[in-house]
């Protein structure tokens, strides 16, 4: 029986190594074995995305610790981030709950955490309770919690049928694999000077330090190394759902494809014993056979379970595990990803955010940790689970794989496919009881339902971008928080609770802090274009814009250095729930729970590979806001439930940016 593993992000050990061997017609995906370096005998493509000098997991040992922040700081944080959202009498108050926590049972739980901390050292302080706050949530994965990943279309257009498409992601898919499991994956580093990337010497000298000491090597050229812990969980992967919490699940030996078309499930290996990835062309004649096969949708589509509450989730799960269906389910939650080959051609973005973030639940399986998504055109993207992980390792993933796919295609257009004289595929078929039956339906119902009220949203600004705010000595991303921060005291009348994602990868088993961008400062400057528009010169507005940014690249900066309050306060919380302690004022207090109620949700993520990405709203009267500050303009992926206002929302956004534009320029507010 394959074990459950509650806790994957946890721990730092290696991979497993995998040894490949000959195999393949022709020797076409014949490699030497490890003790003679893995050097391909005809293409290092084959199996591999690339040979990295240093092994993938090299640094995690040496990594520095997250740190936990000093209470009194948080307090300070916490403070700075309420004051714009009260009153005077209603800051007073929060004020003095926040003090007293700090001096009474907060100082106690402070403490607890940290010697905590010490007596872990093989992990963060942040991990356990993160991976508990997400497995513990009773609310569906979908729309809620799983994000995307759209990818650009392939360069050449003949790659971009269903098909090939589908076959090459799937090839250079497994190809990342490989070079994960036998550490040839190029290990996540961050370069302040980009030449030490290239470099050789750097290289084979940091490969020759031993794992207790690589991070300090590389630490003196100026080379941040980051945590990859979460990548183990990124192949074989998938969230069980279990009343009350959730558990992860992986099984490194998986080495068969789930793939879904019209509701039906389908297996089939795509490597053998040894690692070594199935021929291309196979792959295409499978795929070929399932789309012939899957011509019509089931009278009972497993896949909107998957769209349920956790709960009602986990008990319809036991009754198909009594029901004879336990080895079905063990094949979908160990295959190394989801392949989803739609039957839906997205006609413009709206469409595809729509098919991307949900599709229509029953060509899904959302508790995978990913699940690759390509339509009857081509378009590809990544839906993710996001319990196990966040967006740095599927990024990189994604990057890699389109990279790959695209300058080292597997198969070419018009390639023909091997005749199948014997499928490789297994057809999954469920024992479904009138009670599953009945339970698919309610879902189906409710998923339709929860779809129908989402409004999802597109919007670009073409006259700047990146590269005018950068001549301006601005930050693009405090520019664009600002306008946000401008667009709402517009639209609503008052400063609301903001969240900006910022990734702690930095740290061993880091995983995000919160940046607040609503500040003093920018109600300050929200108050100066929305109601005193008159009152203030061009130069006073621009130096209040110059504050803000300023600001605002502080507050990045102790974020992505674990020194922001959210994360050290969520921690102190759990552990006091934890142990049954009765629940501290400070998270009693209605300024907590407003503070925490994220009306403007938004992440920014940028790369050559991706066309476009986007999520849920996390309040049902919020917004979801995926947003990027290109080079010459900006864009954004905007969801919400509420139509109007997000629409409304869109308005005074372009609105607050030429209000922005004209004071740059020069120009007075009119």
């Amino acid at each position: 029986m394959l074990c459950a593993r509650p806790a994957c992000g946890g721990g730092g050990g290696r991979l497993l190594l995998r040894r490949p061997g000959p195999v393949g017609r022709r020797g076409y995906w014949r490699t030497v074995g490890l003790t003679e370096g893995i050097i391909s005998e005809l293409d290092t493509d084959h199996h591999f995305v690339h040979r990295s000098t240093i092994p993938t997991m090299h640094f995690q040992d040496s990594l520095p610790r997250l740190p936990v922040p000093k209470l009194e700081d948080s307090v300070k944080r916490y403070l700075a981030a309420q004051k714009p959202l009260l009153d005077d009498d209603q800051y007073r108050n929060t004020e003095r709950i926040a003090r007293e926590f700090g001096k009474g049972v907060g100082r106690k739980l402070h403490r607890d955490l940290v010697e905590f901390d010490k007596k872990n050292k093989h992990t963060s302080y942040i991990s356990d309770p993160w991976f508990d706050m997400y497995l513990c949530a009773r609310d569906p994965v979908v729309l809620n919690f799983n994000p995307f990943i759209s990818l650009n279309p392939d360069p050449k257009e003949a790659y971009n049928s269903q098909v090939v498409r589908a076959t090459n992601l799937v090839v250079s898919s497994i190809k990342f694999l490989n070079s994960l499991k036998n550490e040839f994956l190029r290990p996540d580093i961050y370069y302040v000077n980009p030449k030490w990337s290239q470099s050789r010497v750097f290289k084979n000298f940091i490969r020759l330090l031993p794992t207790s000491v690589s991070w300090y090597g590389a630490y003196m050229v100026n080379a941040y190394p980051l945590d990859m812990s979460q990548y183990k969980c990124l192949f074989n992967s998938s969230r069980i759902p279990k009343l009350n919490k959730d558990e992860l699940f992986t099984d490194e030996w998986g080495r068969h494809l789930l793939v879904m078309r019209n509701g039906h499930f389908y297996v089939f290996d795509v490597l053998d014993s040894i690692g070594n990835i199935l021929h291309p062309s196979e792959i295409q004649a499978q795929l070929i056979y399932i789309l012939q096969d899957a011509d019509r949708l089931p009278e009972f589509s497993l896949c909107y379970l998957t769209t349920e509450d956790r709960n009602t989730w986990a008990a319809v799960r036991q009754q198909l595990l009594e029901a004879g269906n336990e080895d079905n389910l063990q094949k979908i939650d160990s295959a190394v990803f989801c392949l989803c080959l739609d039957n839906i051609s997205p006609k413009n973005d709206t469409e595809l955010s729509h098919c991307m973030l949900h599709g229509h639940g029953f060509n899904r399986w959302f508790d995978k940790s990913f699940s690759l998504i390509i339509t009857s055109d081509g378009t590809a993207g990544v839906n993710f689970e996001h319990s196990w992980g966040d967006g740095v390792a599927v990024l990189r993933f994604v990057n890699e794989v389109y990279r790959n796919s695209t300058r080292h295609p597997a198969i070419v257009p018009h390639s023909s496919p091997p005749a199948l004289s014997a499928t490789r595929c297994e057809r999954l078929e469920f024992k479904l009881n009138d009670s599953i039956q009945s339970a698919i339906n309610a879902a189906h119902m409710k998923f339709k339902e929860t779809n129908e009220k989402l409004s999802v949203r597109m919007f670009e600004f073409r006259k700047f971008g990146k590269e005018f705010l950068v001549k301006q000595k601005l930050s693009p991303d405090a520019v664009f928080q600002l306008a946000c921060q401008i667009t709402a005291y517009r639209q609503f009348g008052k400063i609301i609770s903001s969240y900006e994602a910022c990734s702690t990868a930095a740290f061993k088993h880091g995983r995000t802090e919160t940046i607040r961008p609503t500040s003093i400062l920018t109600k300050q400057c929200s108050r100066a274009f929305v109601e005193e528009r008159s009152k203030h010169s061009v130069a006073e507005l621009r130096n209040m814009i110059d504050e803000c940014s300023k600001y605002h690249r502080r507050l990045q900066l102790e974020a992505a250095l674990g020194k922001g309050f959210d994360r050290h306060l969520f921690a102190l919380k759990h552990l006091s729930v934890s142990r049954g302690d009765p629940m501290p004022e400070l998270f009693l207090d209605s300024a907590y729970q407003k503070l925490n109620h994220i009306i403007l949700s938004t992440s920014t993520l940028h790369s050559p590979a991706v066309h476009l990405g986007g999520f849920g709203p996390v309040v049902p009267d919020g917004f979801g806001i995926g947003y990027n500050v290109f080079d010459t303009w900006v864009g954004c992926n905007t969801t919400g439930y509420l139509n109007r206002e997000l629409q409304e929302f869109l308005r005074c956004l372009e609105y607050s940016l030429n209000d922005i534009l004209d004071v740059l320029e020069g120009r007075p507010l009119v």
